[in-house]
Order: structure tokens, then sequence, then C-alpha cells
């Protein structure tokens, strides 16, 4: 049998999935019957033409099935013949292969495994070892070094699963032998070939194929699947590595089907199958679009026949070409000049009247940019009212503060009204009461209350005065407290102010000193050791053009009173900035920066000093740009290009600044003199917010000022003479707390007495009241008692009435100047923005006015320029034809003879327009010119020739592939039937080792495998001696029937690897001595085989020799080394 492809596809993560096979398809019989008869219809439009016939007939697969009484005939004539060369084989001696076997395989970090490395025997080697000692790992390192799926070894779904624990990359190398006259590329490789293959843990995996000695010769896989396949190695073939899991399936679980099934994959008659299936699938296909295509014949003939007959109809045109020819003579002796001449004195015309309208439109813009100009100064002069809002906000806050305090205090007066009523009702009843109870009772000790009445008024009469003092007294330290506060906030106030000036008077001071600085060198301002830098500069050789800079040495701010704080802010940061123009000199230079202390930026940039004006907004809005003076060109377009000074406007505040871009359109940004940044949106809205100040210690609040020291000397000492004259005001004030702190503690010492004082003449009147309740009767006492506390409560609603009336007229008081200056300045605020907003309404309207009349120049030039453009090319017509008219008739002779009497030109031309007209109305009706038909219908008739001769070429070709493939499947049977004479030969021959008698059962049509085993005891017990299902055999007699079977059709597998994990494990330990005798015997007799057996169990009846080798592994430890074996 010819070799075949042992690797399989990559197993790595991610891996794409082989294709699926293509399913045949068949159409129903109505479809096959109305393609026929559309065919045959069309097919009688064409006359005398040889028809095509596509072969579709399907396969005829009824014949390939085997014929049972052939089956016979074949084993009978055969079956002697094999059993003859069985018994020959089994009395010689087996060779050792000479290349495709496996040396030595060597794991790094594989499964359990951190080291392992053994060389394996050419031709028997036995593994053995505890459960747990990693035996099967060699399987299925050997399954991935030779390329096979990770999923075929049982023992993991990915490479990554064989990764030891703990660690991220594996390796596994296998050493395949490579000797012989049919040796593997021996030039490079040598005498063996070293295979290892590398994965982690992340799913990648890497192939490196070596000679013996170590060289590299390949690390593609493609590579890797050429060795397999010419060595015959399959390494995915589950009958040539039968794993732990296929092992136990195929010795104790294997159904007659999965038997069969091992049977066509390990002798790759399943996949010769799949492939001769997948042929005439495609075979089948291919007649079918043949027949497809032949049905098209036909209507490429009909078009063949519609050409030819819009060919025929063409040929009628010609006549009326030939008059267009005439036409076209007789208009070459017409000729007309004056026409043109018109033409030419309209377009001049047209020309004066668009210089008219720009003259005027001229006129209008510069009436409009003298009426914007004024309105912008008036607008400047108008002023913002950010610090009017400001202390309206502030007033609003105390107005709204105070106008809840009152709020509050009518609610208590209320309350207040509501209790004192409730009082004096009490109050009255009570008297009415005690009045009505005395009369009764007057006659009872009258002096002795006359008296004590007496000292009880004189008494109350003190406490009165008394506690009229006490509330006078409480209402001075009232009024000295407040002062006192009045007083300790305004010396807050003005302490503040003071610190303030003291801050301002530092700054001036170095200021002054910053003008010193400068005076000696202007460049300190920009950063340390500026002149040092400029000197390294000028010494160093550079690349390109020497570096420019600092920016800020370049420019100046023509308003820096006006505009100064703004751009401190916005580009202040980028005038202590270098520009280089190669690439190369930016570590020089930013070296000399860096030992200086500096860390300007530096920007690289080529010398292009582009045109930037299409940027720039139109001349009556103010940008960054024109608010300075930059004295270089190159600074400058660095400026546009980092910062676009040329199209950000500059605004005084944010209102401003959101008007100009409205009137602008477009969208754009602002920046307003308040620190506010503004943005509108092309596609409509916009947004602002704060551009935070400078900090006190920024460094770049020097730059944009007049470098004065001496207006900076006169204004530092305008700040300390408002500090002079603040020292006083603060030392009175604090006076004026100190005494009024005084005052009110003197007063509220004497509060203290008397209240002492009004406590003991409280005690005094409870006691006389006692005296005289204790003469009255027990009713009228209580009476009495009862009205005393109904007046004492009437008397601290009456105080607290009086308190709260005093409150009210303090905060009335402070709450009218509050809102007389809140309201005075609303009505400045409401003045400021009607003026504003009118003043920015004429504004807006005049700088619209001015884009109009713009964009009317703009439309009036390039109306101009187009009549001047037609009128230059009418006048050289014009021109031309003069120049052309006299020799017009010289040329016309040369076309034609002379045309009698023509007509004018344009009635020729009229006739000559329609005559044309009809031709491209003919050829439009066929679609194209007599020129194109003719190319069409000879297209066509090419391409009718072509699709017949094609079809009839591609339908031999299929009918030989058909033809072929029919061959080789008869052959694919004939294969199968001498592999299954062959396995049945064999297994009896193996059973017969042990004295038991069976045959192999091939069911091909089902596609089952079935064994009949009787054995010695069945013989000597069962008298009808027939075969007997293996079901009712013991485990190790099955284990060792399957053996057999197995041993059996490895005679029909070409690979010279087997491998076999576990397969003595149900076998008693007769059937497993007799198993290894059997599979010894037949490894030393086999060719050029290698056997690789693995076992839990003990091998000590098996010795070991020159063909056998027995590897046995170390107790289940991981970690372990170097494989021990004897």
């Amino acid at each position: 049998m010819p070799k075949r492809r042992a690797v399989a596809d990559s197993d790595e993560e991610g891996g794409s999935q082989p294709a699926s096979k293509r399913s045949r398809t068949d159409e129903s019989d109505e479809e096959e019957q109305s393609r026929t008869q559309r065919a045959a219809t069309q097919g009688k439009k064409v006359a005398n033409d040889e028809a095509i016939e596509i072969d579709d007939e399907e396969d005829d697969e009824g014949g390939m099935h085997p014929d049972e009484d052939e089956e016979k005939k074949f084993e009978e004539e055969n079956e002697e013949r094999i059993r003859e060369r069985l018994m020959n084989k089994s009395r010689t001696q087996g060779g050792i292969a000479e290349m495709g076997i496996i040396e030595s395989i060597e794991m790094h970090q594989f499964m359990c495994h951190k080291y392992l490395t053994f060389s394996l025997g050419p031709q028997i080697n036995f593994i053995i070892g505890h459960n747990g000692s990693g035996k099967s790992a060699v399987l299925s390192a050997l399954t991935v070094a030779l390329g096979g799926k990770a999923t075929t070894t049982g023992r993991g779904s990915g490479l990554k699963s064989f990764i030891r624990e703990g660690q991220n990359v594996s390796e596994v190398t296998v050493m395949l032998k490579n000797q012989g006259e049919e040796a593997y590329r021996p030039k490079d490789y040598g005498r063996s070939i070293v295979i290892t293959r590398r994965f982690t843990k992340d799913g990648s995996s890497s192939y490196k194929i070596k000679s013996r000695d170590g060289k590299v010769v390949s690390t593609k896989r493609e590579e890797l699947q050429a060795i397999c396949d010419h060595m015959n190695i399959q390494v995915d073939n589950p009958m040539n590595i039968l794993t732990q899991d296929s092992a136990r399936q195929f010795l104790s679980a294997s159904t007659p089907a999965d038997k069969y099934k091992f049977f066509l994959k390990g002798t790759q008659l399943s996949q010769l199958s799949e492939e001769y299936q997948t042929c005439m699938e495609n075979i089948s296909q291919t007649a079918k679009v043949l027949k497809r295509k032949a049905e098209v014949i036909p209507d490429l003939e009909e078009a063949v026949k519609e050409a030819r007959a819009r060919w025929d109809e063409a040929q009628k045109a010609v006549q009326q070409k030939h008059r267009a020819d005439e036409l076209k003579k007789e208009l070459a002796w017409a000729h007309e000049l004056t026409q043109q001449l018109k033409e030419v004195a309209q377009i001049r015309r047209a020309v004066e009247k668009c210089e008219a309208k720009i003259r005027e439109e001229e006129e209008k813009r510069v009436v409009c940019d003298a009426t914007v100009t004024a309105l912008e100064e008036e607008l400047e002069q108008l002023g913002n009212v950010q610090s009017l809002q400001k202390r309206r906000e502030e007033l609003g806050v105390q107005i709204k503060a105070n106008k809840s305090k009152l709020s509050q205090l009518k609610n208590d007066d209320k309350a207040i009204q509501e209790s004192k009523v409730g009082v004096d009702a009490t109050i009255a009843e009570l008297e009415k009461k005690i009045q009505d109870e005395q009369t009764r009772l007057e006659t009872r000790s009258k002096e002795k209350r006359d008296r004590a009445t007496t000292q009880l008024e004189a008494l109350n009469a003190t406490l009165a005065a008394d506690e009229q003092k006490l509330r006078e007294l409480a209402q001075e330290r009232q009024r000295l407290m407040s002062e006192a506060d009045s007083a300790r906030q305004e010396g807050t106030r003005l302490q503040q102010e003071q610190s303030q000036l003291r801050t301002r008077v530092v700054e001036c001071e170095e200021q002054i000193r910053k003008c010193g600085e400068i005076e000696k060198s202007k460049l300190a301002i920009y950063g340390n050791r500026m002149d040092w830098v400029m000197e390294q500069i000028r010494k160093q050789h550079w690349h390109g053009r020497p570096p420019v800079g600092p920016f800020g040495q370049y420019v100046r701010v023509k308003d820096p009173e006006k505009w100064g704080r703004l751009l401190r802010v916005v580009i202040g940061g980028a005038m202590s900035s270098f520009a280089v123009t190669d690439a190369r000199d930016r570590n020089t230079l930013a070296n000399i920066l860096r030992d200086s202390g500096n860390r300007s930026q530096i920007i690289i940039s080529e010398e292009d000093l582009f045109d930037f004006s299409e940027g720039e907004p139109p001349p009556g809005y103010l940008t960054i740009l024109r608010a300075l003076e930059v004295t270089d060109e190159y600074v400058l377009r660095q400026l546009v290009n980092n910062l676009h000074i040329e199209s950000t406007l500059l605004a005084t505040n944010r209102a401003e600044a959101d008007q100009m871009l409205l009137s602008l359109g477009g969208g754009g940004m602002a920046m307003a003199a308040d620190l506010y940044r503004v943005v509108r949106f092309p596609e409509g809205g916009g947004q602002s917010s704060v551009i935070n100040d400078l900090r006190g210690n920024d460094p770049r609040h020097n730059l944009f000022r007049n470098s004065d020291a001496e207006a900076e000397r006169r204004q530092r000492d305008e700040l300390n003479a408002r500090l002079v004259d603040l020292g006083p005001k603060i030392a009175e004030l604090q006076t004026t707390y100190s005494r009024s702190r005084a005052a009110a503690g003197d007063l509220e010492r004497q509060e203290q007495a008397l209240n002492r004082k009004i406590r003991g003449l409280k005690a005094e009147i409870n006691n006389l009241q006692l005296e005289l309740n204790e003469d009255l009767p027990v009713n009228i006492q209580a009476l009495k008692e009862a009205l005393q506390e109904q007046l004492s409560e009437k008397q601290s609603i009456i105080h607290q009435y009086e308190q709260l009336l005093k409150e009210r007229e303090r905060v009335q008081q402070d709450q009218r100047p509050l809102v007389e200056e809140s309201e005075r300045l609303r009505l400045q605020i409401t003045e400021h923005a009607g003026k504003h907003d009118a003043i920015s309404a004429r504004l807006q309207t005049a700088a619209t006015e001015r884009l109009q009349i713009d964009n009317d120049i703009k439309h009036w030039n390039a109306k101009a320029d187009t009549e001047r453009e037609k009128l230059a090319a009418a006048e050289e017509v014009a021109k031309t034809l003069e120049e052309e008219f006299e020799a017009w008739t010289a040329k016309a002779e040369h076309y034609c003879e002379r045309f009698p009497n023509p007509r004018k030109a344009d009635v020729v031309k009229r006739s000559l327009d329609a005559v044309q007209a009809a031709l491209v109305e003919r050829e439009r009706k066929q679609g194209a010119s007599i020129e194109e038909i003719a190319d069409e219908l000879h297209k066509k008739d090419v391409a009718l020739t072509t699709a017949k001769m094609e079809i009839r070429a591609l339908n031999s070709l299929n009918r030989a592939l058909k033809k072929s493939v029919k061959v080789r499947l008869a052959r694919w049977h004939e294969f199968r039937r001498h592999i299954a004479l062959r396995c049945k030969v064999y297994f009896a021959y193996h059973l017969s080792n042990r004295g038991y008698f069976g045959k192999v059962l091939f069911d091909h049509i089902n596609g089952r495998l079935d064994l009949r085993v009787q054995t010695d005891d069945q013989t000597a017990t069962q008298q009808d001696s027939r075969d007997k299902d293996p079901r009712s055999l013991s485990g190790g007699e099955k284990s060792f029937s399957t053996i057999c079977l197995l041993l059996s059709l490895w005679e029909s597998i070409g690979c010279p690897i087997r491998c076999l994990d576990e397969f003595d494990v149900f076998m008693d330990a007769v059937n497993r001595r007799i198993s290894m005798k059997m599979m010894i015997d037949t490894a030393n007799a086999s060719k050029g085989k290698q056997y690789v057996l693995i076992t839990p169990q003990d091998m000590s009846n098996i010795k070991g020799g020159p063909t056998v080798r027995i590897h046995r592994m170390s107790d289940p430890e991981r970690g372990q080394g170097t494989l021990a074996f004897q």
C-alpha cells in the first residue's frame, strides 16, 4: 500500500478545525425535466450544430458491495498460501529497522516529570512501574513531539495541560533513526533526526528539527509532516499508539462496530474511502455544473443570431452617413464673422458692469469699517459691570438674611400677641373672683392686711424700678457690644487690606529687582543663566540652523496694561521655548538647558515660512497675533503652529467674546481679559470655562510688563503711603474696641449686682404674700397665687415683646440702606446692560453687513474674472476668425471642391445636426456604432465556439476521472479483502498458542467485526463444539483473544512503531505469560518494527536480551531525573 499522511492538523490553542467534507446534492426530477425541455427548445433554433452530451450518470455503487460467494472463493484460493507464509515467517528472525524507529526520548517539565530521558531498543521495549509513576507520559510525549493532537492522548484538551504544575514552559525531544538507502535527506540530517517541540502556558508552540550533531535544519511543521510521511509514521492512528483509555476500551468494552472502525482506521482504509467518496462527489458536482453550462449554449447561439440581425440593420445607416458628409462639405464653404463680434461686445459690457458693482461695494465697505471701529471704541469705553454685579450679589445675600430674620420676628410677634390676650383674659377672671371673695370677708383683720398690703405695694414699686434699671443697663451693654463688634470687623477688614498692600509692596520690590536684572540681562526673565545658554549656543556646531529662542525676546505685547495679564497665562509658557530645524540638534540643546537648570520646551520644525492668512478672521476682529509684535518670522510660524494665535480672538469680557464668535459664524475660540475661555462649535452651541490665574510665585508674572523701575518705585511709594494712613485707623479701631469691651464689662457687673438685689426683693415680696395668704381662706389664697403667676407671665410677655420690637427696629434700620443700595446698583446694571446690548446689537449688525459686503465683493470679483476670461476667449476667437476668414476659402478648396451656392452656416448646421441626430438615434436604438456592432458580432461568435470547445474538453476529463476513481474503488475492495483474510489467518494462529480455536467474522456491509473463540475447556464440556461469543469467556480469556486480534491487525499496518498501554490489565497470570511470549515472538519475527509496551505488572518472568529491553520507572515521586532501567 502507498504511504499515507500521518501527521494530523495542529492541536495548538485556537487552531482551526479541518474543513468538513462536502455532501452530495441531487436536484429534483422536476428541475432536471424543466432544464432538459428548455435546452431542447433552444437547441432547435440552431441548425446543423453538433449536440453536446453531458454524462450525468449517478455512481453505481451497488456492484461495489462484496459478494458472499466471491468472498468464499477468494478465501479458499488464498488461505493456504497466507498460512504457509505465516509458518515460514515464525521460523525466521526479523531484522532491525534502518529508519523510522525511536532511538531516545527526553522530557522537560512534562506532566509529572521535571526531567526524564531514556533510550529505546530497536525491537521490543517494556516500560513498567507502579501507578502514578508517569509511564503513560512517555506515549503522550511521543504523540506531542511527532505533531499529534493533544486530544488523541486522552490526557488533556490542549498542549498547556501537559505542562508540569507550577511551570510555564515544557519541552519534549524525540530522536528518530535515519539510516539505510531510504534515509530522509541524509546529507542534511545524518544518521539521526532530532525533533524538539516547545510549548508554553499562553498556548504558543514551536518546533526545532535538528541533525544528530545539533544543527537546526528546519523549524516548520511541514518539514515534520514530510519526515513522518517518508518514514510512514502514523502518530494519530489509533492502532499504532493505543493510549491507556483506548487500550482499555479496545480490550474490554469495544463492540463489533467499534472493532470494525479500529480495523478500518488502523489499516487506513477509512481514510482512502473518505477520499474516494469526496472525489466521486466532486465529479458528480462537476457533471452538474457542466450540464448547467451546456444549457447556456442555445442562449449564446441566439445572441449570435441577434447580433447578425443588428449588423444587417446597421448597413442601412450608411446612406445617412453619406448625406452627413455632403452637408459637411457645404458647411466648409459657409462662414460668418458678425455674430462672433457681437458676442465680444456683449461680454465687454458685462465686464464693465461687474467693475462698477465692485467699486460701489468697496465704498460701502469703507463706510461700514468706520461704523464698526466707532462702535468698538464706544463699547470699550463703556467698560464692564462685574464689580457692580458682585456687590449686588453680596447685598442680595444680606437682604435675604434680614428678610428671613424679619419673617421670624413677625411670627414671634403673632405668637406673643396671642399669648398676651390669653393671659389678660385669665387675669380678669381671677381678679373678679378675688374681689367677690374679699367683699365677703372684708371684716376679718382689715388693719393687719392693710399694713401688709402697703408694705407689699412699696416692695413691688421698688422691684419695678430696679427691673427697669436692669433693662436699661442691658440695652446699654448691648449697644456697647455692637459698637465693639463693628470696630472689630472694620479693623479686620483694614488689617486684610494692610496685608494685601504689604504683599503688593513686596511684589513691587521684586519687580524693581527684576527690572535691575533686566537692565543687566534682558534674558533673565526667560530662565536661569540665559546669557550663558546663548553663549553656549553660539559656540556649538549645529547640524541645522542654530537654535532660535527664547521666543519671548522676539515677542512684544502692544497693549500690556490691557492684555498683559491674559497673555501671561495663555502664551507665557511658550516664551521660554526654543526651536531647532534638525532633530539631531535636540539632544545637544537639551543638555545645555539642563546644565543651566532650565526645562524649556524644544520644538523641532523645518524653516517653512508658510502663508497662514487663510486662518485669520476679518480685519475688524482682534486676535492674539494682532495684539503682538513678533520680530522673527520663524518664531511667528511656531506660535501659529502650536498656539493658533492667528485665529484665537481677544475680548475684554466673556459676553463680548461670545458676541464676536456669533458674528463670525462657523465656530471658533476667544479669550476674555476677565480670564474666560469661550468656544463656539461649527455645528451650533458653545461653552465657556474659567482660565486659572498664575500663582503668586510664578515667574511668568514678569512677562509682558513695562520694565520701568521708576514707575514701580512710584507705585511702591503710593502703597507705603496708604499703609501709613491705615496704621492710625487700625489703632483707633482697636482703642474703640477695647474701650467698648471694658464699658460693657462694667455694665455686666452692675447687672449682676442689680440681679442679686432683685432676687432679694422678690424673696421679701414672696414672704409678705405668704403672710397675707395665711390669713386668707384657702380659696382666696389659691386665686391670688394663680393671679400672681399670670401677672408674672404677662410681665414676661411684655418684656419679650419690647425686646422683639427693638430687634425688629434694628433689622429694619439695617435693611433700608441695603435695599436702597441694591436698587441703585440694579438701575446702574440695567442701564449699562441696555447700553451694552444696544451697542453690541448695532456692532453685530454692522459686522454682519460688512461680512455681506465682503461676500458681495468676492462674488463680483469672481464674476468679473469669469467675464474677463470669456472676453479674452471671445476676442481670441474673433481674432482667429478674422485671420481665418481670408484663408477660409483656400482651406475649403483643400477639403473639397467648391460647393455651388452654399446656404448660410446656421441653416447648413441645423441640417447637419438633424442628420447626425438621426444617426445617433439609430445608434442609440441599436446600442452601438457600426464598428461596435461588427466587433460585438465577432466576440459573440468567438464566445459560442470557445464555450462549446471547453464544455466538450471538461466533459471528457470528468468521464476519465470518474473511470479512474471506479478503478481505484475496485482496488480498495481488493485491498480490504486481502487484509481481512490475512487478519483471519493470523488470529487463528495466535489463538492456537493458547490451545484455543476461533475465527474473525467480517461484515463489511453492516460494518461489524465479530470474534468467535472456543477454549480448551469448552471443547471438553460442550459436545456440539460450536464457536462461542466472547461474552461467554472469562475476563482474561477475553483480553487474550483481543490481544490476538490486535496482533493480527498489526500485521496489516505499515507504520514501524507499535505502542500499547496497560495491555494486560484484565489478564490472569497464565494468559499474561502466554500473551507476553506471543508478543515477543511476533516482534522478533517482524522485520523493521519497534514495539513499546507499557504495564504496571511485574516482569520478573521476562528476561531481557538483545531484542528485549525492560525500562523500570521509579516509584511515584515527582521531580525524578534520569530513568533507571535494566
